[in-house]
């Protein structure tokens, strides 16, 4: 059977090659000086919104795990990668690309505002009958005023984000006020999106309502780990890395098996100021944000839309290390370090499928294990697209070995290859009126 995206609409499922984006993995001035920019009033607006935000509250203390001697030296390395004098500067430098998502989230409250005002403005082409019916059945004003409430609520965490983000990779507001006011000079405006979909990742991978899309992945991903970690003779930690690792769960569930020593990487600066907000949280359950009012459609009841959802339901592991950058160039002193390296709903994203081959191949040591599980949703403008059955065929002409993995990651794709297929839903939002879901492919393979 072939890989595709299955669609499922209230109930009725039907099966669809659908060339669609796969869910993310990402107005007023700003002047610097005496009088205050957009920047510090959204801030003083924010601020009146905080208080549930554990963040501003001193909640965090810092953990032994940050501590380590690998976290201190990552840290030193990546804010040497940060500087402005390292490398060439542009739109792909990491320091521009914190920044263009710092922009983002502490616009979060003027730009879901400009949307909101937009649907005010619309509803006033509704006839003055329409209206009537639609104030008394419904109250629509008040829906969209309280939609207006929980954009507030959401728009101090996408401040507290990016404060914390601010303090963690020393940025100061001088300076991003000045990467504001070119931005707005260029007439650009900060991506809504990228944070909106930020917010739906903390769902899937921090929240409690997430764990449907999680148990479709992650207990195969996770018993595939505790069978390699039997094998080892002397119970040495074995070295794990998952590259796209988004806002983090993953690679936290894999350190909490014991016996691992985790390294994440992800690329997306959104995702990545989203996990060091996480990753500092010391309490379950301590942010509350409402990650589903930026959009109208598919939904049942007006509650299920406005409805709050808290993260993280468990206090992070502080062992888990974040490594940033491209996968293909991140970890270039560490060829033949990894043991397993664990591609969950990754390997599609590349620009080049071969150097992400190229670079597992590299990264393992001799006899490592290659773990994927994930769909073949190729975005735009890839070097090269391949089916299932073409993957299977380059990857043993690169000496890997196809192994055998458990009933619980699925079916037999093909009846003669050792590789299976599990239904994985990608949507965020348990409650809405559309399913999202992969037949998503799994195989473990062995360095030779």
């Amino acid at each position: 059977m072939k890989p595709s995206l299955l669609l499922i609409f209230a109930g009725l499922s039907s099966v669809a090659l659908a060339n669609v984006g796969t869910p993310s993995r990402e107005s007023q001035a700003h002047v610097t000086g005496s009088t205050p920019g957009a920047a510090q009033v959204n801030m003083a607006i924010d601020d009146a919104h905080i208080a549930q935000d554990p963040m501003m509250m001193g909640a965090m203390p810092s953990s032994n795990g940050d501590d380590s001697p690998r976290h201190r030296q990552e840290k030193a390395h990546l804010l040497k990668r940060m500087d402005k004098k390292s490398g060439k500067w542009g739109t792909s430098h990491p320091r521009y690309r914190l920044l263009e998502a710092l922009w983002a989230y502490t616009s979060y409250r003027e730009r879901h505002m400009a949307e909101l005002d937009r649907w005010r403005s619309l509803y006033k082409s509704t006839g003055k009958k329409q209206k009537k019916v639609l104030e008394k059945a419904v109250g629509y004003t008040k829906k969209l005023d309280e939609i207006e409430e929980l954009i507030y609520v959401n728009a101090a965490v996408s401040r507290s984000i990016a404060r914390h983000a601010m303090e963690f990779y020393g940025i100061d507001q001088a300076e991003l006020d000045e990467h504001i006011k070119q931005a707005e000079k260029d007439k650009r405006q900060a991506d809504k999106f990228a944070t909106a979909q930020t917010l739906k990742h903390f769902v899937r991978d921090w929240a409690d309502e997430g764990l449907k899309e999680r148990s479709e992945a992650f207990p195969c991903i996770l018993s595939t780990l505790r069978a390699i970690k039997a094998e080892s003779p002397n119970g040495a930690s074995l070295k794990v890395l998952l590259p796209g690792s988004g806002v983090g769960r993953l690679g936290h569930d894999v350190a909490d098996l014991g016996g691992f020593e985790v390294t994440i990487n992800e690329w997306s600066m959104f995702m990545n100021v989203g996990y060091r907000y996480m990753e500092a949280q010391r309490h379950a359950n301590a942010v509350t944000i409402h990650p589903f009012i930026e959009a109208m459609s598919h939904h049942a009841t007006k509650v299920d839309m406005t409805r709050s959802v808290t993260v993280p339901n468990i206090t992070p592991n502080p062992d888990v290390l974040l490594v940033e950058g491209d996968f293909n160039t991140a970890f270039n002193d560490q060829s033949g370090h990894y043991d397993v390296i664990v591609t969950h709903f990754f390997i599609d994203t590349a620009r080049n499928l071969m150097a992400y081959f190229d670079t597992i191949h590299r990264l393992l040591k001799p006899g490592g294990r290659w773990i994927n599980f994930g769909p073949l949703l190729y975005g735009t403008g890839p070097f090269v697209q391949l089916s299932l059955e073409e993957i299977i065929n380059v990857v043993e002409e690169m000496k890997f070995e196809f192994e055998d993995i458990g009933n619980e990651c699925g079916e037999l794709t093909f009846k003669d290859k050792k590789v299976r297929s599990k239904e994985a839903e990608y949507g965020f939002n348990r409650k809405a009126l559309t399913r999202y879901a992969y037949l998503a492919q799994v195989w473990m393979v062995r360095k030779t």
